[in-house]
């Protein structure tokens, strides 16, 4: 009777839990989940009339309750300036002191409480510097210097600017000279230069959302960084040239130490410095919500990544949970023993290190049921097939666990040969037979209740092939069918399946090759159209029901063209030919009766085939030698296989080489020449292409003499790319014949000569040398230094002059110059070399930042000094080209500084103005723009927009305005 009232109690406990009240009910429910939490703010101090919210919603059923705490204290909201807004906290005229801490939302309901993330309220600031003046500092022209900006105290971090003078006159980079820190806001100086006298001033700002975004220049001298130990990662871009080593989306891989060094013409110099890479906490794994049966165990795990290693600690309903009796607390792992009601609740796995905090949110809930069968009966109906097995399953809703077993009628079943009973309640019966229909029920029990559910075994007639597939052989392209037929229980649908080497076919797709042949329900050919040979291998035909099946196989052979050679190598490279080497591949059932080698290099990208020994190459060969290859070549060789179905795919291209080096086998071709100046002899010809040289090292050699006389003389030029030659000689007769010939060299030796041209030296008219040397004029010839005085440049004057003006020269280039007489009879000596180097060009940037001021019928111009790069000429002053409306010339000003001061027309005109630098180089790029007496900044948009390159054409189009 004890145990009778025992069962009772349980009973009603259950129900409580299930109607409700304070309870969770299950399937109604749901604990409270973060939609939004609070985060960190920052305050400025000060600014008493204001208001901070800190935000916290959840999603929860019925609806959560909030709470809040600052520093682990519960927040009092009867306090008048403390508001709760839903679950937003309103805090009205905070103060530093007084409300400044760390905040943490609770949001609760009947079935558990969940503790949202810190949010830190703190209060910004910044002090004013103080009154007092600094001590002037000097600099040396050419030096560096630094100017301290000793902030004011704060919170958060400044950024730094710098002013000259007044404001908002700014420093700026001006070609990487000056530099300011965005750590300390130092400002620093690379090279000191007179004009840079001044005032300055530090101009701090803070902003109060912690973020800062300032923009470095390159410093004097260059920059450049590199990893110690590795290589440094390519997503640093053009910051490792510059002073600011940026490494975007950062990971560990980029830990280590980093050098910067500076150098110049100077010298050298590094600074190491270590990157560490720390990271807040991020799950790896997380629980979930969890429903278990009442005295079963509860295992969750947390796994999270961070450096510091993240420590994890676990909430219930928002309240510590550490090790003690049934629970036990490891780290990540959180167990619970003999779950009881009381265990149900939110849990929540908190992970942090110094750099964040997370939280991972589920539910517990602890079930307690009666065996319950309503929403996972036993199957009504379960056919299976004679001679077959089947599988009936018994998973009642209960919990604790039931105890389970089964009965076919009123006999209870145990396990034997033909039944099997699992310890889960599956029934497994083997070898099936007609006697076994019949109905089938499970029982399950617990202490809180029993139940029942009963199916029913219908056997049927078992599936069996009755026309298997047979081997098929087919060549590449041709169609075939499998053919498949099948018996079955009559009260059953059959369907048929088709598998490749265990992979099933798609039978569905109309432009694929696998189709279905129409017919009878008990038959599921197979066509297969266009055979190719990864359609070869093991075809499985299953005919199926939905309580059984059967399997028959067969082989299909396609045969082809072989598969490409692997293994190529090339061996004993000479100078035309190689030796190849390869291992044959798949012959695709028909055997290889021949190879063939082709071949690619640089001048002939596209493959031909090659003359090989031998000959011909027989299917068995794994070797042949390539011949006919020119020296000193780049090469990449192909195999490919054949058989008498065609031929296969070719080998993968062999690695490429290049052909020893030989002597020239032929001589350069297109030799002639004449022509030139008297006493010249001009010899050409056409450069060797590529293919014949043979060899490094190249060049050519000449054979020249006169057509009377028996020595040869010799001359060598040493360049490939050369097509002429001249030879001078002062007693050298006009129009006089030679004979020619040329041959070509390498570093292996010399080629043949070609055959023998006759070529003239340059025609001159003796008699006219006397009769109009009367008519003189000059020509100016020069080259480069590194040119050679063939191929100088000429400029001829007229008349007597002995003065000519030479243009189109290369700037900063040293040239050689001769000037040489001519008249109608032709041109004298030359008059003795001389060298001279033109100027480094003007710099091409124009002045900037041209700003103007009026005074009356006055204006001052002002603008930035241009700085000269140190591959352009010094800027020694300026020059201001000017006119006033309706005036046609312009009025040039050469001035030394940076500024200048015109009359202002009446009448509300402008006046046009073009600015340039101005040196010994020449005249920079110019700066155009307008000035008006009431209107300059108007007018200097319209400029910007419409300049065309001349100040004409810019005023007419202002005009036209």
């Amino acid at each position: 009777m004890g145990h009778m009232l025992f069962l009772l109690s349980l009973g009603s406990l259950a129900l409580s839990y299930a109607v409700g009240g304070d309870v969770c009910i299950t399937g109604h429910d749901t604990g409270p989940v973060f939609e939004e939490q609070p985060g960190s703010l920052i305050y400025p101090e000060g600014l008493s009339d204001g208001k901070v919210t800190l935000n916290c919603q959840a999603r929860a059923s019925p609806a959560a309750t909030y709470r809040w705490r600052v520093n682990g204290t519960d927040v009092l909201v009867g306090d008048p300036r403390y508001t709760l807004v839903a679950g937003n906290l309103v805090i009205s005229g905070p103060q530093s002191g007084r409300d400044g801490g760390s905040y943490q939302c609770l949001a609760s309901n009947r079935c558990g409480t969940i503790l949202s993330r810190a949010a830190n309220l703190k209060f910004g600031y910044l002090h004013d510097f103080p009154g007092e003046g600094r001590s002037p500092q000097t600099a040396f022209e050419g030096a560096g210097a630094f100017l301290a900006c000793q902030p004011p105290a704060h919170y958060p971090a400044l950024s730094y600017r710098w002013f000259i003078n007044e404001f908002p006159n700014f420093v700026k980079s001006d070609g990487g000279r000056w530099f300011i820190s965005q750590v300390t806001g130092n400002l620093y100086l690379a090279k000191a230069e007179p004009n840079d006298a001044g005032n300055y001033f530090c101009f701090t700002t803070i902003n109060l959302d912690i973020s800062t975004k300032s923009t470095f220049s390159n410093p004097v001298p260059k920059l450049r960084w590199r990893k110690v130990e590795g290589l440094l990662p390519s997503k640093a871009g053009a910051s490792a040239e510059g002073p600011i080593l940026t490494l975007p989306e950062i990971t560990f891989d980029d830990e280590g130490i980093y050098e910067c060094e500076a150098y110049n013409s100077e010298g050298r110099d590094t600074h190491q410095g270590r990157i560490i890479v720390q990271a807040q906490p991020e799950w790896l794994q997380v629980m979930s919500d969890s429903e278990v049966e009442i005295s079963s165990e509860l295992h969750w795990t947390c796994v999270a990544a961070g450096k510091p290693r993240p420590s994890i600690r676990w909430l219930r309903n928002g309240q510590p949970l550490s090790t003690q009796d049934r629970v036990e607390v490891n780290g990540g792992h959180l167990k619970i023993v003999n779950l009881a009601l009381e265990d149900s609740g939110m849990y929540q796995c908190v992970a942090e290190n110094k750099h964040g905090t997370i939280y991972s949110n589920a539910e517990l809930r602890v079930q307690v049921q009666a065996p319950d069968f309503r929403s996972n009966p036993v199957r009504r109906l379960i056919p299976a097939a004679r001679g077959g097995q089947v599988m009936m399953e018994c998973r009642p809703r209960a919990a604790p666990k039931p105890t389970l077993f089964w009965s076919r009628g009123t006999e209870l079943l145990t396990n034997s040969t033909r039944v099997t009973v699992t310890p889960d309640g599956i029934l497994w019966i083997y070898n099936i037979s007609r006697a076994d229909e019949g109905k089938y029920t499970c029982f399950a029990e617990n202490y809180l209740g029993k139940a029942n559910s009963t199916g029913h075994l219908s056997v049927r007639d078992a599936t069996k092939i009755t026309l298997a597939p047979s081997n098929a052989d087919i060549n590449q392209g041709e169609n075939v069918t499998l053919q498949c037929h099948a018996s079955h229980d009559p009260t059953m649908d059959l369907t048929f399946t088709w598998a490749l080497n265990g992979a099933l076919l798609d039978l569905e797709n109309p432009a694929g090759p696998y189709h279905r042949v129409e017919g009878k329900e008990t038959i599921g050919d197979l066509l297969i159209v266009n055979g190719q040979l990864n359609q070869a291998g093991t075809y499985s035909c299953t005919a199926q029901t939905v309580v059984d099946s059967a399997t028959a196989s067969a082989k299909l052979v396609v045969r082809g063209p072989p598969g490409p050679p692997g293994g190529l190598v090339v061996k004993n490279v000479a100078e035309t030919s190689v030796e190849l080497r390869w291992s044959r591949g798949y012959d695709n059932h028909s055997p290889i009766g021949k190879y063939v080698i082709m071949s690619r290099s640089p001048l002939s990208p596209g493959w031909r085939r090659m003359r090989t020994v031998p000959p011909n190459i027989e299917g068995n060969a794994e070797a042949a030698r390539v011949i006919g290859l020119s020296p000193w070549m780049d090469y990449e060789f192909q195999v490919i296989a054949s058989n008498i179905l065609g031929s296969g795919e070719p080998s993968m291209p062999s690695h490429t080489v290049r052909t020893q080096q030989a002597a020239p086998t032929v001589a350069p071709s297109g030799l002639g020449g004449g022509g030139g100046d008297r006493n010249e002899l001009i010899i050409t010809w056409t450069p060797m292409a590529r293919e014949y040289q043979n060899g490094d090292g190249f060049g050519y050699i000449l054979a020249f003499r006169k057509l009377d006389s028996a020595t040869w003389m010799v001359e060598r030029v040493a360049n490939v790319e050369s097509s002429r030659y001249v030879y001078s000689n002062q007693s050298l007769s006009p129009y006089c014949p030679f004979e020619v010939k040329i041959k070509a060299y390498n570093r292996k030796g010399e080629g043949p000569f070609s055959q023998i041209a006759l070529v003239h030296s340059a025609e001159e008219d003796e008699l006219l040398w006397c009769t109009l040397v009367s008519t003189h004029s000059g020509t100016i010839r020069y080259w480069r230094q590194h040119e050679r005085e063939a191929a100088a440049d000429r400029v001829r004057t007229a008349g007597l002059e002995t003065t000519a003006r030479v243009t189109g020269l290369r700037p900063s280039t040293r040239y050689h110059v001769t000037v040489l007489a001519y008249n109608s009879a032709g041109t004298g000596p030359a008059s003795p070399r001389t060298t001279v180097t033109t100027r480094r060009p003007p710099p091409d940037r124009p002045p900037a930042n041209v700003s103007w001021k009026t005074d009356g019928s006055w204006v001052t111009v002002r603008w930035d000094h241009v700085k000269a790069l140190d591959n352009e000429s010094a800027v020694l002053g300026y020059k201001v080209l000017y006119k006033h409306e309706g005036q046609s010339a312009l009025k040039v000003l050469d001035k030394g500084k940076n500024s200048v001061t015109l009359p202002l027309p009446k009448d509300n005109g402008y006046v046009v103005l073009e600015i340039r630098s101005s040196g010994e180089g020449g005249d920079g790029a110019a700066h155009e723009t307008i000035v008006s007496r009431d209107s300059g900044s108007l007018w200097s948009i319209h400029v910007s927009l419409l300049l065309t390159g001349t100040l004409s054409l810019t005023l007419i189009a202002l005009l036209d305005l």
